[in-house]
């Protein structure tokens, strides 16, 4: 008698789940380590409904010091609701295989606060999720530091190159129209 009482929430746990991951866009299914610690990023709870700017990012990349541009946009867009999730990559070899190194370009010399993952792979047949879904959307990331602007229902609303600086008027307007946007 009692076993039943038991699986009625674990029953009503396992169906709300489902329906959380039907309602969350393909492009949030999954989950990434965070750079720092042990923690992984939810991505459907962190990021469903929310605008987000996606950024392929590499320690040693001659457009590191983007970083800055993106820091100052996500602390002036932050307030509206947007989000930004940096995830390193070494597809084109320019990131460390130090996780710790990697976090002191980002926290110490850069000041990013927004949320980085640890170095995941973005291109081809062993992207992560994530990232074949941006591509499948879009386009995969021709270099390091190639920006996606993402509306508050999962979708690619635009994708930027590594020339583009987060300061650019086409990046700017994307992201305005990305919190602009209805979930």
């Amino acid at each position: 008698m009692h076993a039943r009482w038991l699986m009625i929430p674990v029953l009503a746990l396992a169906a709300s789940a489902s329906s959380w991951a039907a309602d969350c866009p393909a492009l949030l299914q999954g989950s990434l380590p965070e750079l720092r610690g042990k923690q992984t990023i939810d991505l459907c709870q962190r990021y469903a409904g929310k605008p987000l700017v996606v950024i392929n990012t590499a320690s040693y990349c001659g457009f590191a010091p983007q970083f800055e541009g993106l820091e100052a946009t996500y602390k002036h867009y932050h307030e509206q609701g947007l989000e930004m999730l940096g995830v390193p990559s070494n597809d084109f070899k320019q990131e460390d295989d130090n996780a710790e190194k990697t976090a002191k370009v980002c926290y110490a010399n850069y000041g990013v606060t927004f949320t980085m993952a640890k170095a995941q792979a973005v291109r081809g047949k062993d992207a992560v999720p994530l990232f074949a879904e941006l591509a499948r959307q879009s386009s995969a990331p021709k270099w390091n530091f190639y920006k996606y602007v993402v509306d508050r229902k999962g979708k690619v609303i635009g994708n930027f190159s590594s020339l583009t600086k987060p300061d650019d008027p086409a990046f700017t307007a994307a992201i305005e129209k990305a919190i602009a946007s209805q979930p």
